[in-house]
């Protein structure tokens, strides 16, 4: 006597297929969330700072509206992850950007931002 194959059914795939879907928000609801505190000590200067949060990184957008050349120092504070330091020289007009990348789950990341003007 034969064995009887049978195909899979097309209704348990496509309920297979209805899961997988419906699961792929709950995997982005996991994603990371935090808060980001910057304190700018800008001695005067304009300077514009803005911040990107991404579940992965921080990006910090420098944006140097003053009529000189200036350098900013960022130190980035995300514990668990260990503290992380960036300096930027960012022309008149211009924009520079930080970028920290998440090593570790973390909840708040505070960003001191300290720029003065570039030696010449």
């Amino acid at each position: 006597m034969m064995p009887c194959f049978t195909r899979p059914r097309p209704l348990l795939h496509s309920l297979a297929l209805s899961l997988l879907v419906l699961s792929a928000p709950a995997a982005h609801a996991q994603s990371q969330v935090y808060t980001v505190d910057i304190r700018p000590v800008l001695n005067g200067l304009d300077i514009r700072i803005e911040h990107v949060a991404d579940p992965r990184k921080l990006v910090v957008n420098l944006t140097n509206n003053s009529p000189t050349r200036v350098r900013c120092d960022l130190r980035y504070d995300a514990s668990p992850q260990t503290p992380f330091r960036s300096t930027r020289h960012i022309n008149p007009g211009s924009t520079g950007s930080s970028v920290l990348r998440a090593q570790r789950r973390w909840f708040s990341v505070t960003v001191d931002v300290v720029c003065a003007p570039a030696p010449r």
